[in-house]
């Protein structure tokens, strides 16, 4: 990702629905873990890590650009400069590992879910979100610097290869996708725009409608899969 989209991202993410969301749902799979050490890979601005050192880990976060190491750090968050296909920590040395929206921007992204492995204790959990379905494939997935989206076959066949035991696998941003669908047929870059107070609204309101919603098997926008290292 550009580092002029890496500090747009940050500059959105405490207020846009899509970043607010992911953080809620990042909340809740925390829940029924226990605090310890954990490692947030494309980090970014750090918004997920906040989130971890809120809820009582130390989170460090990585990130592949420069930009987001150097904007996480000015936010006070232990952050270092990593490839995600070789990450500069010892072998089973956390107890969680996050990556949301990493694996989709790696060509190598088996490589990637191994570190994920190694670095992970045994016991430890991996909570991994992607895109998914290249059915929506845009011009915004070029302007991020995707390299593909997903199927859930395709994420759970990559985490199981590299030696994960899955738990879950589940859609996010059902009920969007229709919406979702049409703007990115239109798209001519990345969607990241700060958006009107009541569309944002709207938007962070529907979301959040879908967590109560039996609608985690149908097709979405992103795929979450929640796993662990046996």
């Amino acid at each position: 990702m550009e580092s002029t989209e890496i500090r747009r991202l940050v500059e959105l993410e405490d207020t846009h629905w899509w970043y607010r969301e992911r953080r809620a749902i990042l909340r809740k799979e925390l829940r029924s873990l226990e605090p310890g050490r954990a490692l947030d890979i494309g980090a970014a601005g750090g918004g997920n890590t906040r989130v971890l050192l809120a809820a009582g880990w130390q989170a460090t976060a990585t990130d592949f650009s420069e930009v987001a190491v150097e904007v996480a750090r000015e936010r006070g968050i232990d952050a270092v400069w990593a490839d995600a296909r070789e990450l500069p920590f010892d072998d089973a040395s956390k107890d969680l590992v996050t990556a949301f929206d990493v694996l989709e921007h790696i060509e190598e992204d088996d490589r990637a879910a191994a570190e994920i492995v190694r670095v992970l204790r045994p016991g430890g959990t991996a909570l991994i979100a992607v895109p998914c379905d290249m059915r929506l494939w845009s011009q915004h997935d070029v302007a991020v610097g995707h390299v593909r989206r997903y199927t859930r076959r395709e994420l759970v066949d990559v985490a199981a290869r590299a030696g994960l035991v899955i738990e879950r696998v589940w859609s996010w941003n059902v009920l969007l996708r229709p919406v979702v669908a049409v703007r990115r047929r239109r798209s001519t870059g990345s969607d990241l725009e700060e958006l009107s107070p009541l569309v944002n609204t709207g938007l962070s309101m529907i979301v959040a409608v879908e967590r109560h919603l039996p609608v985690k098997s149908l097709p979405g926008v992103t795929l979450f899969l929640r796993a662990h290292k046996p």
